[in-house]
């Protein structure tokens, strides 16, 4: 899916500049995870550019799971719509997302492609690429497991970089 497609998509899920500047920035820093041939590059730059695209609805935990539906609602890929309802964070479990009021499904990341884009997005506060520790120190109000999960994944995604 190209750029274009990709932000025409994000336009007419009612997604401001602003949301789309920070995808495009997260679409940038992904990349950068993406050059071992194992990584779908095609499949990672869509799913950073589209990952927020629940924004055009909603800005709290909710626009996850919104824009998983506004994918499919678009006849999008199940591999980018799970990058979109699993970037939160670095996941959440069924018992999570059920506590927080959303549907009980597991959202952890599965595949390195949504691991990457989670990550990345980890990494980008409005447009501005910031290093863990910083995301760390934003995330110090999370419980200690949600925080532990965050440190791994960028264990696990930096070992692509």
């Amino acid at each position: 899916m190209r750029e274009q497609d990709c932000i025409a998509l994000l336009e007419r899920a009612g997604c401001s500049g602003s949301v789309i500047a920070h995808c495009r920035v997260v679409r940038d820093l992904a990349l950068n995870y993406a050059s071992d041939p194992i990584v779908d590059r095609d499949l990672v730059e869509a799913g950073a550019l589209l990952h927020d695209i629940g924004r055009g609805v909603t800005h709290d935990l909710r626009h996850a799971e919104v824009g998983g539906e506004i994918c499919r609602s678009f006849g999008l890929d199940d591999a980018v719509v799970a990058i979109v309802e699993r970037h939160i964070g670095a996941g959440l479990t069924a018992d999570e997302c059920s506590l927080l009021g959303l549907a009980p499904r597991d959202c952890m990341p599965r595949t390195i492609e949504e691991k990457i884009v989670a990550h990345a997005d980890n990494l980008v506060k409005g447009t501005r690429v910031i290093t863990l520790e910083e995301r760390l120190a934003h995330s110090i109000i999370l419980p200690r497991r949600n925080r532990k999960r965050i440190y791994r994944l960028a264990l696990e995604v930096e070992a692509f970089r």
